[in-house]
């Protein structure tokens, strides 16, 4: 944690607009970055299926209607 707050308090002297903003949001979210860590829970599981679906959806653009996009989402599930 304390390499967090260092990055944060060097990134909040450098001269570089998008190096600030990024040390300005972990000072601001720095309760929920902290706990991050040490926390039991986790949204992987979602991402992954969240991540999968977009995949789908962009493989069938343009290709067919939606209720093959539909078939497609329920036999990859």
């Amino acid at each position: 944690m304390q390499a967090l707050r260092s990055v944060a308090g060097r990134g909040s002297r450098v001269r570089c607009a998008r190096v600030e903003t990024f040390a300005e949001g972990l000072e601001q979210d720095g309760n929920a970055v902290r706990a991050a860590p040490t926390s039991l829970w986790s949204n992987a599981q979602a991402e992954g299926q969240i991540t999968k679906l977009k995949l789908l959806k962009r493989q069938m653009y343009g290709r067919a209607s939606f209720d093959l996009l539909r078939r497609r989402v329920l036999l990859t599930v």
